[in-house]
């Protein structure tokens, strides 16, 4: 069986070292045979999440993306660290892909339910974003996601990348051992 991942990072920006850390993964787990859909979230016209909003039109972008999550096993996800915690855009990306759609219980979460997640982080400071990521850690576990314990953490990343690669190989190899792990929980929890 083929593995079916969604991809994205939680920085929007042009030449984010986050979503450069993203591609490697996604590179690495296609070499693995897993089947990727790597999205941009700034390609999603969300508004900020509102109950309000939710309850009477819920967002075309919001209901396109839920249906990705869906339509795939696990996440990899690269978080940067912002006033650290995780970006505003990826949590309120979550947010709207856990609603309730289409007569849907309070708690079906079926965006998340029962899927893996590989977590990710290239920060400029000294400790590669382990505050964001700790957050979205426990974001994603409340909302019934499989978290790997395995997790890369990039220190001092905009001296960390050379022509598209990771030049230590720690990072590299933790990479790695990251896809390796999230398809292999994905095969398992596979019904």
């Amino acid at each position: 069986m083929t593995v079916k991942l969604l991809a994205f990072a939680g920085s929007t920006r042009a030449g984010s070292l986050n979503q450069a850390l993203l591609d490697l993964a996604v590179g690495e787990a296609r070499a693995r045979g897993a089947q990727v859909t790597s999205i941009r979230l700034k390609d999603f016209a969300l508004p900020l999440y509102d109950g309000d909003l939710e309850q009477s039109d819920f967002p075309p972008a919001a209901r396109e993306l839920k249906a990705l999550f869906q339509a795939n096993q696990g996440f990899l996800i690269a978080s940067p660290e912002y006033n650290g915690s995780v970006s505003g855009v990826l949590k309120n990306a979550i947010d709207w892909a856990s609603r309730p759609t289409d007569g849907e219980s309070m708690v079906a979460l079926s965006a998340f339910r029962g899927k893996v997640a590989g977590l990710m982080a290239a920060s400029m400071g000294p400790f590669g974003g382990l505050r964001g990521i700790t957050t979205m850690r426990q974001i994603l576990q409340t909302i019934q996601t499989l978290v790997a314990t395995e997790q890369v953490l990039v220190p001092m990343a905009h001296t960390a990348f050379a022509d598209g690669a990771l030049k230590d190989p720690l990072p590299a190899q933790l990479l790695g051992g990251l896809v390796a792990r999230v398809i292999d929980l994905a095969e398992r929890l596979a019904p």
